[in-house]
C-alpha cells in the first residue's frame, strides 16, 4: 500500500529558528528542528526523516506531498549531476546543504517514490498540517524549548538516545546541535517521477552558468539576513539594476538597496514557475513569492558577466 504524505520546513527569519514535519494523519507524523537554520534545510531533513522513518517498509511506495519545487529539483533532477561532480554545482561551487542531500541519496536507494508539487498555504490538508507542525516547531527552538516530536511511524526502529541534526552550510552553523529523539521513531500522501541519472539538460547548458544557480540567488535575495547587508545584496543587483512594482513605480538599484536597508522583510517562499535560458548569457525565471501578506507572480531577468549571474531586471504583481 503506497504511503502518502506530506513534507514541510519553516524557518523564522530564514535563517533563523528552524523546523521539519512531515504528517499522515493524526497519529503519524512526526517534527523536529534546530535553533539556527534555512527553510530549504527544513524542507530537505522533512523528507530525509520521512524516508529514514519508513525503511521497514521498503517495499511500500512513498508519494510525498511538497511545496518545494527547490527539494523536488534536488533529489529528482539535480542530484545525480552533483554526485558526479564531486557535490559541486556546474559552476564548481559546493552545493548548499551537502550533509542533507547526501543522506537522502542514501535513503532513497531501493526506495519507491514519487514526489508532487502542491501550492504551500493553500487549503491542502496534509500540507497544512505538516506546515503547522514544523513551524511550531521553529517556534518552540525560538523560544528555547523542546518541541513537539510526533508519534512517529508504527513499527519503526527506535532512533536511539540521542540523534544529531546534520550541521548545513558553514556560514550558518554556529556549532554542531544535538536535539533528543523519540522513544519511537517516526513516516505515511504533471507529478514528479523517480528520474535516471542523466541531469537536466535545461539546467547545465555550460558550467560557468548554469540555470540552477538562478533560482538559489534568487532565494538568497529574498533572504531577511542578506537584505539587511548591503554589501551581498549589492553584489546580486547588476549595476544598472531595476525593479517596476506592483504600483507600477519604478525602482532604481540605489532605491531598492535603500528599501533593503530601512525594512524589516518578512519570510517568504518561492514557488519556481518557469526558469528558461534567454540567451547563452541571460535567463528569466518567472515564480511564486507566498509570505504572510499574501502570494505574488514574479519574474526576475538574470544575466551573467564576469563569471556571476546578476538580476538586472525584477517585475511583481499581486496574485489575485
Amino acid at each position: 500500500m503506497t504511503i502518502v504524505a506530506a513534507a514541510d520546513g519553516s524557518a523564522l527569519g530564514n535563517p533563523g529558528p528552524a523546523g521539519w514535519a512531515w504528517y499522515v494523519d493524526e497519529n503519524c507524523w512526526r517534527a523536529g528542528g534546530w535553533p539556527h537554520g534555512t527553510n530549504n534545510m527544513g524542507e530537505l531533513m522533512a523528507v530525509l526523516d520521512l524516508f529514514k522513518s519508513t525503511a521497514h517498509l521498503p517495499q511500500e511506495p512513498l508519494h510525498i506531498l511538497c511545496d518545494s519545487q527547490y527539494v523536488i529539483n534536488c533529489i529528482t533532477k539535480w542530484m545525480p549531476g552533483w554526485k558526479r561532480k564531486g557535490w559541486r554545482k556546474a559552476d564548481g561551487k559546493p552545493v548548499l546543504n551537502v550533509d542533507l542531500l547526501k543522506e537522502i541519496d542514501a535513503a532513497i536507494v531501493g526506495r519507491k517514490y514519487k514526489f508532487e508539487w502542491v501550492k504551500g498555504h493553500a487549503g491542502h490538508d496534509l500540507n497544512e498540517a505538516a506546515d503547522d507542525r514544523a513551524r511550531d516547531a521553529a517556534t518552540a527552538y525560538q523560544a528555547k524549548r523542546e518541541p513537539r516530536q510526533g508519534p512517529g511511524f508504527p513499527g519503526a526502529a527506535p532512533a536511539g538516545a540521542q540523534a544529531q541534526e546534520p550541521v548545513p552550510d558553514p556560514a550558518l552553523a554556529r556549532a554542531p546541535i544535538t536535539v533528543p529523539a523519540p522513544a519511537t521513531a517516526p513516516a505515511q500522501p504533471e507529478l514528479f517521477s523517480m528520474l535516471d541519472d542523466e541531469p537536466d539538460p535545461a539546467f547545465a547548458p555550460h558550467p560557468a552558468a548554469a540555470l540552477e544557480t538562478v533560482v538559489e540567488l534568487e532565494r538568497e535575495l529574498m533572504d531577511p539576513a542578506v537584505r539587511s547587508d548591503p554589501l551581498r545584496a549589492g553584489e546580486l543587483l547588476h549595476p544598472d539594476f531595476e525593479e517596476i512594482g506592483s504600483s507600477g513605480r519604478r525602482w532604481s538599484r540605489q532605491e531598492i538597496l535603500a528599501m533593503f536597508s530601512d525594512g524589516e522583510a518578512a519570510e517568504a517562499g518561492l514557488e519556481v514557475l518557469t526558469l528558461n535560458r534567454l540567451d547563452a548569457a541571460t535567463a528569466l525565471l518567472t515564480y511564486r513569492s507566498t509570505g504572510p501578506r499574501g502570494n505574488s507572480l514574479r519574474s526576475s531577468i538574470w544575466q551573467h558577466e564576469n563569471g556571476r549571474w546578476q538580476v538586472r531586471f525584477h517585475q511583481g504583481t499581486t496574485e489575485a
